[in-house]
């Protein structure tokens, strides 16, 4: 018994939406389908797996959609810096970051025999990415198949060259890592990759050595420490000469002013006095010649009068005075002659 299926019948406006949108459908599908993206920071390269120009198409396609036919593929290559970290330890490495990548520490053999563990970081970038398509393949075998091999095998090379101790001493240390970047760019540069910087950042001795290489340098710190603090006993001991000289001289020079000042006030002293009697002996010799003067003038002409006249004024308010009157020198106040001739005073 057969079974009719009723047919759906869509209003006519609806059916031509629906055709519309189907079209748009298989276009974008197909567009998708026959195109791929390029990133910022990425870089494609085409290859043609048959027909007319099968191989590697000879051209770079930069950030963009690009048209991707059937029986083609576009391959991805990052252009941006990368980073290889070697280490063994989870806190050193970034692999969770994009352009990242971690692989296992360097094992090193020193020329002396001993083992070291080298923790490096390697910058780099795919600067043509045609050449690492055609020369070492898709994807990331750049970094499988040429940087971690080429890097690992460099560093083990270059910083095998060194003695133990060596990895101490900055300046080796360096020198090594940057040989090791000059040959690991010299390998990878024709391979279209450039290297930019190789970094040795952590090392790490096996615990026997450790402990014996830490042992010795407490030894050379401990001699360093004596001679430092022997050099800073003679350095001290030639401050403390200079400060006692400086307070000999200080004293010297103290005592020298002292001198000077005494000496200065000596001399000041001397001339005030010498000064001082000179003045004195001016005010001496004026008084003496005042005097002089006087003495002069008393005996001038009318002396006697003012003898006579001192006489009284000295006798004023004189009510009693007691003088013999008679024998050799008795004096009779009335006798005013006898009086002016005992004083010469003339007539």
């Amino acid at each position: 018994m057969a079974v009719e299926i009723p047919r759906i019948h869509l209003p006519k406006g609806l059916g031509r939406i629906w055709i519309v949108v189907s079209t748009l459908l298989v276009v974008l599908v197909g567009y998708n389908s026959c195109s791929t993206y390029v990133r910022p920071g990425e870089a494609g390269v085409k290859q043609i797996k048959f027909g007319p120009g099968k191989g590697i198409e000879p051209r770079t396609y930069g950030v963009g959609l690009h048209y991707v036919g059937f029986g083609e593929t576009m391959h991805l290559f990052p252009t941006s810096l990368q980073v290889l970290e070697l280490t063994n330890s989870s806190s050193e490495g970034s692999a969770d970051i994009d352009g990242h990548r971690t692989t296992a520490a360097i094992n090193i053999q020193t020329s002396e025999g001993y083992n070291v563990q080298v923790d490096a970081t390697v910058l780099y970038r795919v600067y043509d990415p045609l050449k690492v398509m055609t020369t070492i393949g898709p994807g990331r075998l750049f970094e499988d198949s040429a940087v971690i091999p080429r890097a690992t095998q460099d560093l083990r090379r270059t910083l095998g060259e060194l003695d133990a101790e060596d990895f101490y001493r900055g300046n080796k240390r360096m020198d090594k890592a940057h040989e090791a970047q000059l040959q690991l760019s010299a390998e990878l540069k024709e391979k279209g990759v450039e290297v930019l910087q190789v970094l040795v950042r952590r090392y790490i001795y096996d615990q026997r050595y450790q402990q014996a290489i830490e042992q010795r340098k407490i030894q050379d710190q401990t001699v360093y420490k004596n001679e430092a603090e022997a050099k800073a006993a003679t350095a001290n001991a030639a401050k403390n000469k200079i400060v006692a000289e400086g307070a000999a001289a200080v004293l010297v020079e103290g005592t020298r002013g002292d001198a000077e000042v005494k000496k200065l006030e000596a001399n000041a002293d001397l001339y005030r006095r010498k000064k001082a009697a000179e003045g004195d002996l001016l005010v001496k010799l004026a008084e003496a010649q005042g005097t002089e003067l006087e003495n002069q003038a008393l005996r001038g002409v009318g002396s006697e009068n003012m003898v006579g006249l001192k006489m009284a004024e000295a006798l004023r308010g004189t009510r009693v005075i007691v003088l013999p009157t008679d024998g050799e020198g008795g004096m009779n106040p009335l006798d005013l002659r006898s009086l002016l001739k005992r004083f010469d005073v003339k007539e």
